[in-house]
């Protein structure tokens, strides 16, 4: 169902998981992510070293990008017909398990709390879960929340 107004938006509430597609998390987006970020650790962005001297046995993905794909995730498995969606922030962001290159993730949304604000928006807390394929523990577990207005 298409989420096109705020009562579609709070019968969703509890009741609908939103799954995204498969992402692999390859070494250029690692390295984009690197330069935006300025955080150039070399367990992120030397594979050669990281294959040595790492207790992952390679380069790792940065927890904040996992982070910062929810919002694509968001927009590609949950159904918006809106005016305009923004971000407005987390609450008890955790990172489980490291995220190696070459891994594909995907991330779960439930829509646990959905309330008026103003000018006839809603703002949805969202449950997310970011998998990796294969693996039974999650990567990150958040609370994202979002404003909606239709």
């Amino acid at each position: 169902m298409t989420l096109a107004s705020a009562a579609d938006m709070k019968a969703a509430q509890g009741s609908e998981e939103y799954v995204s597609d498969w992402l692999e998390i390859d070494q250029p987006r690692v390295n984009r992510f690197a330069d935006a970020t300025d955080d150039h650790q070399w367990i992120h962005v030397d594979a050669e070293r990281a294959k040595k001297e790492s207790p992952f046995g390679g380069p790792i993905a940065h927890g904040f990008l996992t982070l910062a794909l929810v919002p694509k995730w968001l927009e590609e498995c949950v159904p918006l017909q809106q005016k305009l969606g923004v971000n407005y922030g987390t609450n008890k962001v955790r990172f489980m398990s490291p995220v190696l290159v070459g891994s594909k993730l995907r991330a779960r949304f439930f829509a646990e709390t959905v309330t008026d604000v103003e000018q006839g928006g809603v703002q949805v807390i969202w449950r997310v879960t970011v998998q990796k394929e294969g693996a039974e523990k999650p990567v990150c577990v958040a609370e994202f929340i979002t404003r909606h207005y239709f």
